[in-house]
C-alpha cells in the first residue's frame, strides 16, 4: 500500500484521489495522536473550491473525538503556520495543496510548535487513518465544538505588519502577484507597510483560477507585467503564499536560489549569518553554492522539502536555509517558508544597500540547469531499470565533474522528476530531454 504523506502532506485530485472520507479520517487520527478530549486544533485552507469540503470533513472527524477546531478561514500557509505555534492549540490543519493545480487539494498537519511532523509521526497518524474507524467517540457532552475564528489571522498580521515597518522602501514600485491564492488576504497590506507602492496582480480567487497561468509557478506573467509597468521588482507568491519567485525590473525572473543569496550574502557581508551557514537541498545551483563559499559561508544539503531544510537548518545552527523553488526559511522571523516574508527580506536588503534586484542577483550566477517532471506511473521504480541507470551514468560522464544529475520521484505528484546542470547549456538541455524520454518510455 502506497504511502499516504509525501514530502508535503497528503495530496491528490479533489474528491477523486483524495476523498472527504480521508479528512475526516485525519481529524479523528489528529485528535487521537496529537492531542486528545478536550484539547483544541486550528484549521485553515487557501481559495481552492474544494476547501470547504475538507475543513468540513476535518471537523467532523476532530470534533467526534472530543476536541474543538477552529476555523480559520483563507489564510495562508505560513500564518497557520504561526497560530498553530501560538500556545492555544495542540495542533493545525492546513487544507491546500500550494502550488499544485486547482484541481488538487493537500492536508498538512502541524505540530504544537507549528512545525510540519517528522515522518515517524506521519507514519503514526497514517497507521490511525487506516484504522479510523476503530477509534471510538465520545459522547453528546464530550463532542468537539466548532468555531469560527477568522480573527486569528490578526495576529499573524500584526506580527508581519511588525516588520514590515523596520523597512524603508519609500518610492520604490512593487508588483505583487498573489497567484489567486490565499497570500492576497494580507500580502498587499504588509508590503505596502514599508512606504512602498504595491500594484496587485492575479488577485481575484473564484475557487478555480489558484495558480493559473500566474504565481511562483508561472513568473513569466509577473516579470512581463513588472517590465511593461516600468516596476522596480516584482514579486510572485504561490497559491498560500509559502514559497516567493522575484522578478527584477528588467524583466528578469530571479529564482529561489538567487533569492537565497541575495539575502546570504548580505548577512555574511554584516556578520550576523549564524555559523555563516546557509541549508539548501540538494537541487539548489551549484552557482549559489560557489557564490556563498567564496564570500566565506558554509552550504549543507538536504533531501527536497522544506522540513528537511528546517530539520538542517536546527542540526546545523545555520539561521537561514531554502529551495530554488522558493521556500525560504529567515529563522529569526519563521520556522516555515512565507513568501510574504522573504519579500520583505529581499526589500530590506535593497533599501540598505541601495542596489537594483538585477545588480544583487548578478552576484549569484547560476550554472544551467535544466528540470523536467515526467508523468510516471511507475515512479518509484526508476531505481531498478537498468537501462534508465545505463543512461544516468552516460549523462554524468558527458558532464564531467562539474555536472550532475539528479533523479528522484515527486513527493507531490505522480511523476519523475529528472534534473541535469552543467556549464555546457546546450548538453544540459540535450541530457535532460533524452532523460525524461526514456523515463517516460521505461516507467508508463
Amino acid at each position: 500500500m502506497p504511502r499516504l504523506f509525501g514530502t508535503d502532506g497528503i495530496r491528490g485530485v479533489a474528491n477523486v484521489e483524495l476523498r472527504p472520507t480521508t479528512a475526516f479520517s485525519l481529524g479523528r487520527a489528529t485528535a487521537k495522536r496529537l492531542v486528545g478530549p478536550g484539547g483544541a486544533i486550528v484549521v485553515g485552507q487557501d481559495t481552492r473550491r474544494s476547501g470547504d469540503m475538507f475543513v468540513a470533513a476535518i471537523t467532523a472527524g476532530a470534533t467526534s473525538l472530543g476536541v474543538d477546531v477552529h476555523r480559520a478561514g483563507i489564510v495562508p500557509t505560513p500564518a497557520l503556520a504561526y497560530l498553530a505555534g501560538s500556545g492555544e492549540f495542540a495542533a493545525g490543519i492546513m487544507v491546500s495543496a500550494s502550488h499544485n493545480p486547482a484541481e488538487d487539494n493537500g492536508l498538512k498537519v502541524l505540530d504544537e510548535r507549528g512545525l510540519k511532523l517528522d515522518d515517524a509521526v506521519e507514519d503514526e497518524l497514517e497507521q490511525l487513518i487506516w484504522r479510523a474507524e476503530e477509534l471510538g467517540g465520545v459522547g453528546n457532552e464530550e463532542l468537539g465544538r466548532s468555531f469560527d475564528a477568522g480573527h486569528l489571522l490578526d495576529e499573524y498580521r500584526r506580527h508581519r505588519l511588525g516588520l514590515a515597518r523596520g523597512i524603508e522602501s519609500s518610492g520604490t514600485r512593487v508588483i505583487l502577484d498573489c497567484a489567486n491564492g490565499s497570500g492576497g488576504i494580507v500580502g498587499p497590506e504588509i508590503l505596502s507597510a514599508t512606504g512602498a507602492s504595491v500594484e496587485v496582480i492575479h488577485n481575484e480567487p473564484d475557487g478555480v483560477n489558484i495558480n493559473v497561468a500566474s504565481g511562483a509557478t508561472h513568473p513569466g506573467a509577473l516579470a512581463e507585467a513588472v517590465a511593461a509597468r516600468a516596476a522596480d521588482v516584482g514579486f510572485a507568491l504561490d497559491g498560500d503564499a509559502d514559497r516567493l519567485i522575484a522578478a527584477d525590473s528588467t524583466g528578469a525572473v530571479v529564482d529561489g536560489d538567487q533569492v537565497l543569496g541575495i539575502l546570504a550574502l548580505d548577512r555574511l557581508a554584516r556578520g550576523v549569518l549564524p555559523k555563516g551557514g546557509l541549508v539548501v537541498s540538494v537541487l539548489s545551483n551549484g552557482g549559489l553554492q560557489a557564490a556563498v563559499e567564496a564570500a566565506g559561508g558554509q552550504v549543507v544539503r538536504t533531501p527536497v522539502g522544506d522540513k528537511y531544510i528546517l530539520d538542517g537548518m536546527l542540526v546545523s545552527g545555520a539561521g537561514l536555509g531554502g529551495e530554488k523553488s522558493g521556500h525560504v526559511i529567515v529563522l529569526e522571523h519563521t520556522t516555515s517558508g512565507d513568501g510574504i516574508v522573504t519579500a520583505l527580506e529581499v526589500l530590506r536588503v535593497m533599501a540598505r544597500r541601495g542596489a537594483t534586484l538585477a545588480e544583487l542577483a548578478a552576484a549569484i550566477p547560476l550554472l544551467p540547469q535544466q528540470e523536467r517532471a515526467v508523468p510516471a506511473r511507475h515512479k518509484d521504480q526508476w531505481e531498478g531499470d537498468r537501462e534508465l541507470q545505463r543512461a544516468i551514468r552516460q549523462a554524468e560522464a558527458r558532464l564531467g565533474r562539474s555536472g550532475r544529475v539528479l533523479v528522484r520521484p515527486s513527493g507531490t505528484e505522480p511523476a519523475l522528476r529528472v534534473m541535469v546542470e552543467g556549464e555546457d547549456a546546450a548538453l544540459v538541455e540535450e541530457l535532460a530531454d533524452a532523460l525524461a524520454d526514456l523515463a517516460g518510455q521505461r516507467l508508463n
